[in-house]
């Protein structure tokens, strides 16, 4: 049976690859990106404070999720980086990603309803676009499906 597992316990390249799947060069990209941290022995291998491990668990929660990992970072920040997260930096994170997926959601449905339709790019290729984009007017706001970024502008095809 494993000794009681303190959050700053120094745990070796091998150790955090079993613990977590994650491949050492993975590591090396997260370290080199801000994402987690390090210290170095004697011999100069790379040890990580227990604690790194939830943030690589949420590195990867986050991959799952289509978070990209600028926004992973970006929550990182607002973190401790020497000592374990409290549970309410936990909750705190949750509830900020929670807002982001609702909003992804939210641009999911949009896209879903208009890709019947016209998806407001200005392409003129559809009898809609005559009604919904008369002389390519979209073009002013922008490259692109600019009304789909849109919500208040959604298409009901119905």
């Amino acid at each position: 049976m494993e000794p009681f597992a303190h959050p700053n316990d120094l745990l070796t390249v091998r150790e955090v690859v079993a613990r977590t799947g994650v491949a050492p060069s993975a590591l090396r990209f997260y370290e080199a990106h801000g994402l987690i941290t390090t210290e170095r022995n004697r011999g100069n291998q790379r040890l990580y404070r227990r604690h790194m491990l939830r943030r690589i668990s949420l590195i990867l929660a986050a991959r799952r999720l289509g978070i990209p990992l600028a926004d992973v970072a970006e929550i990182f920040t607002t973190l401790p980086a020497d000592e374990a997260p409290s549970h309410r930096d936990w909750v705190r994170v949750s509830r900020e990603w929670k807002r982001q997926l609702e909003d992804r959601r939210r641009y999911i449905m949009n896209l879903e309803r208009q890709l019947t339709a016209c998806i407001g790019c200005g392409c003129l290729s559809m009898k809609l676009c005559d009604l919904l984009n008369p002389d390519d007017r979209l073009r002013t706001r922008g490259q692109g499906p600019v009304r789909l970024h849109e919500s208040s502008e959604c298409i009901d095809p119905a």
